[in-house]
């Protein structure tokens, strides 16, 4: 079951939300996990199993970390970061699959938003050990930190401490749910009226022979991808964004219009933010902190970014993502003062991000290889007769996603402010979500479900 499920929208989630409203606040976190724990049975009983060991491991191994000895806390620190980093290796790479059966675990099993919560694991042992929040000993809250099913799927990944903050100051009533059920219609209308078409067109370019591609079908294949993925991902966050609201808890945004960057560096700071800061925080500070030497920070600048390129795909052609992105922007920080560069800034920050994402979509290094090829014309194709039906059917949704990928239209709503034009967009507005939602409802009725993902996070 994932937020665009039809069983989710009108079957758990107006359940969960009468549920919690007529409960008492005092009670409000304990029903949160229980709800968040039937959400996770609903996808399989073995993910709830999981998901229970997970937080009660990681919760001795906090508990064991807060200890004025740094020598005896480093033993459960260690303890606790392996068994998570093991966890994530063990489902997303092939390398521990004789771990799967010692723990049974089902075939074609996997821990939806591991990658997410991992990280918040990590950072949570690593913040106690340090110092800078205290174990959790409620294990009700520290429960919902890892379960809390409007973050569970794709983040946002949180520390600790703002996550506790985050419940504290809940604020719980209709303006709140109307306010989620805003933002959740517009994540809900990216992943279905968007993501769905352009995932289409992305198969319908990907079924063609790589050696045969022409080169402007290639170029519209992976334009194609790189939208639907992020159509994909950050309607996702969207829909975890506006459910958390229903219930009071505002959840910080994941993207913050990536697309069309006018600097690389602009890109990767808007392209799921918190896990950015994140890799920033734990890895990138930490080892730039030995040395003062430019290069040796400008090399681990690269090595983190392979690192993080790795954590999204787990396979080298992630890494080769990462590697691209993080020389990128050094040699950008060394040459973004050229009047080239500054004129040419949205157009080859997109390249670049485009060449990103050939290696990031391939099955392997030599399909992605291949591909490059085929978009620099290497089949000896321009064009033919596939690319202009492929145009005719989806240059509409193309031009729909290049526009709802930048801030133009909430500018244009910013800046109408108190004007009669604001005036009606406010009068507008409900209307407008409401025909969305029933659209969206259609699609999904018609097509049966809407929970293909591009990758396995």
């Amino acid at each position: 079951m994932v937020y665009s499920s039809l069983l989710f929208i009108y079957g758990f989630l107006p359940i969960s939300l009468l549920i919690y409203y007529v409960t008492p606040k005092k009670l409000r976190n304990a029903v949160l996990l229980l709800l968040s724990m039937v959400f996770c049975g609903l996808i399989s009983l073995y993910f709830l199993i999981f998901m229970a060991v997970y937080t009660l491991i990681n919760y001795t191994a906090g508990i064991l970390t807060e200890r004025k000895n740094k020598i005896a806390a480093a033993i459960p620190l260690a303890g606790g970061i392996i068994f998570d980093l093991t966890a994530i290796l063990v489902f997303r790479t092939e390398y521990f699959s004789w771990l799967k059966d010692i723990i049974r675990a089902p075939e074609g099993f996997f821990p939806v938003g591991i990658s997410f919560f991992t990280l918040s694991a990590v950072g949570t042992l690593i913040d106690v050990y340090c110092g800078r929040i205290k174990a959790e000993r409620n294990l009700i809250q520290f429960g919902l930190y890892f379960l809390f099913f409007p973050k569970l799927l794709m983040g946002p990944v949180l520390r600790y401490g703002s996550f506790s903050k985050i419940l504290s100051r809940r604020k719980c009533g209709l303006n709140e749910i109307g306010v989620g059920f805003t933002i959740f219609v517009k994540g809900l209308a990216k992943k279905i009226i968007v993501a769905d078409n352009l995932y289409m067109l992305y198969m319908a370019v990907k079924s063609i022979e790589v050696t045969e591609m022409p080169a402007l079908t290639a170029w519209l294949g992976i334009i194609a991808y790189l939208l639907c993925l992020y159509f994909t991902l950050s309607g996702f966050a969207d829909m975890g964004t506006g459910i958390g609201y229903c219930f009071g808890i505002r959840l910080p945004q994941s993207f913050s219009y990536p697309m069309f960057s006018t600097k690389i560096r602009y890109f990767t700071a808007r392209w799921h933010m918190q896990v950015t800061s994140w890799f920033r925080r734990y890895v990138t500070r930490p080892l730039c902190s030995v040395s003062r030497s430019r290069i040796y920070q400008k090399l681990i600048f690269i090595i983190v970014w392979a690192i993080a390129g790795y954590w999204y795909g787990f396979s080298i052609n992630g890494i080769i993502w990462g590697l691209i992105l993080g020389t990128a922007i050094v040699i950008e920080n060394r040459f973004s003062s050229t009047k080239i560069l500054r004129a040419t800034s949205v157009l080859y920050t997109f390249l670049i991000v485009l060449v990103c994402f050939v290696f990031f979509s391939g099955e392997s290094l030599e399909y992605s290889l291949r591909y490059m090829f085929a978009m620099i014309g290497g089949s000896g194709l321009l064009a033919d007769t596939l690319l202009l039906h492929l145009l005719k059917s989806y240059t509409v949704i193309i031009l729909i996603a290049v526009y709802s990928s930048t801030n133009l239209f909430r500018n244009m709503i910013m800046r109408s402010g108190k004007t009669k034009l604001g005036a009606v967009f406010t009068a507008a507005s409900p209307l407008v979500v409401l025909l969305m939602f029933i659209i969206c409802t259609a699609f999904i009725s018609f097509s049966g479900s809407s929970e293909m993902m591009l990758m396995k996070l």
